[in-house]
C-alpha cells in the first residue's frame, strides 16, 4: 500500500483535458512524476491512472515507455533552447554578460531539473539507438543553436576565433556538462563553489580570446 501511495500524484495536481490535448496532459503528469520521484516511477499505466484515463488511451499517444521518455526529454531541450534564445536576443545585455548568463543559466537549468537533465543527456535513451525522431528534432537544433551563438561570439572577439565553432561549442558544452553533473551527483553541494567554477569557466574562455587577439 505504501508503494502505491508513493507513486500517486495528488488529485489536485491532475490535469483536466479536453478532446485533443490528452497528449499534453499525459506529458505534464509524466514530467511532474519524473521530477519528483525519478525515472523508476514512470510507467504508462501509472501516468494514465494519475491523469484519469485508461492505459489503452495512453498507448494511443506513446507506444512504449521509451517513446514517453523521449517526449519528456524533447520537451526539456525545447525548454532550455527557449531560455538560451532569450539570453542571446536580449539587446540590453553586453556580449560578455550574455555569455556569462548563458553559462550560469545552463548550470542552473541542470541543477534545478536534475532528473530531467539526467534523462536528456543520459544513456537511458541515447544508448543503443534509443532516441526517436521527436527527441532528435529537439536535441540537435538545440545544440545547433549553441554553435550559432558560439560563432557569433567568436565574430565579436568574445571567444577565440582561431578555433572551429563546432569544436569550441562542444568543449564549452562539455565543460558546463561536467560542472552540472558534479553538482547533480552530489560531488559538490556548495552553491558558492559552483558559482566560482562557473565564473572560472567564463574567465577562462574570455581570457583565451583576449590572448589570441594580442598574439
Amino acid at each position: 500500500m505504501a508503494s502505491t501511495q508513493k507513486n500517486k500524484v495528488n488529485p489536485k495536481d491532475k490535469v483536466s483535458y479536453h478532446h485533443g490535448d490528452l497528449y499534453s496532459s499525459l506529458l505534464k503528469i509524466a514530467t511532474k512524476m519524473l521530477n519528483e520521484q525519478g525515472i523508476n516511477s514512470l510507467s504508462l499505466r501509472k501516468i494514465a491512472e494519475n491523469v484519469g484515463v485508461s492505459r489503452t488511451a495512453a498507448y494511443h499517444h506513446f507506444k512504449d515507455k521509451n517513446d514517453l521518455l523521449c517526449a519528456i526529454a524533447a520537451q526539456g531541450f525545447n525548454q532550455w533552447q527557449k531560455h538560451a534564445e532569450k539570453i542571446f536576443t536580449d539587446d540590453s545585455l553586453s556580449k560578455e554578460q550574455q555569455y556569462r548568463d548563458f553559462v550560469y543559466g545552463y548550470i542552473h537549468f541542470a541543477t534545478n531539473n536534475p532528473n530531467l537533465y539526467d534523462l536528456m543527456f543520459g544513456r537511458t535513451i541515447w544508448k543503443d539507438h534509443g532516441s526517436n525522431e521527436t527527441l532528435r528534432h529537439a536535441a540537435f537544433p538545440s545544440f545547433d543553436f549553441q554553435v550559432k551563438m558560439t560563432k557569433h561570439w567568436q565574430q565579436m572577439a568574445l571567444l577565440p576565433s582561431s578555433e572551429s565553432s563546432l569544436r569550441l561549442a562542444q568543449v564549452i558544452w562539455g565543460t558546463l556538462h561536467g560542472i552540472a553533473k558534479l553538482m547533480i551527483d552530489g560531488i559538490y553541494t556548495d552553491n558558492s563553489s559552483v558559482d566560482e567554477m562557473c565564473e572560472c569557466a567564463v574567465n577562462l574562455f574570455l581570457s583565451t580570446a583576449q590572448s589570441s587577439s594580442h598574439s
